[in-house]
């Protein structure tokens, strides 16, 4: 039996990579349906100060198509109370890189009032989103030829 009925994570999910599909599956090891938000274009925008390579509509269909994903839904502010109200999972879950921040020291205040636990999952070394996109920059080449 999984310790959680209803999990809940969240994500940008661009340039979807190893470390994405490492928290899903960790996640839905401790919960019977995963439902994960994906955040919009426009939540990138404003939270991270920049646009996510991949568009929304093909993040969302990406992360629909796994089997470790039970829902997806979309994540189009940064609210877990809200989020919360709308989905009344049992666990949030989050990569352990954002553990004892100010900003999830504040989620896990307001989601414990409710019975909701916040789960840190490992956050897998040496991968990331943004690395990948270094990597891209630094591989192209101008052409001289035109």
């Amino acid at each position: 039996m999984k310790k959680y009925k209803i999990g809940y994570t969240t994500g940008v999910f661009d340039m979807f990579h190893i470390g994405h599909l490492n928290i899903l599956r960790r996640a839905k090891e401790q919960c019977e349906y995963l439902i994960v938000g994906v955040s919009t274009d426009e939540v990138v925008k404003e939270y991270k100060h920049k646009t996510p390579v991949i568009p929304f509509k093909e993040r969302i269909d990406i992360i629909s198509e796994l089997r470790c994903v039970d829902k997806v839904v979309v994540q189009s502010d940064m609210d877990k109370l809200k989020a919360w109200e709308n989905y009344h999972f049992d666990a949030l879950f989050h990569g352990s890189d954002w553990k004892n921040s100010a900003m999830y020291d504040e989620i896990e205040k307001k989601l414990k009032a409710h019975g909701v636990d916040v789960v840190y999952l490992p956050h897998t070394e040496g991968v990331s989103s943004t690395l990948l996109s270094e990597k891209f920059e630094t591989r192209i080449v101008p052409d001289d030829n035109h």
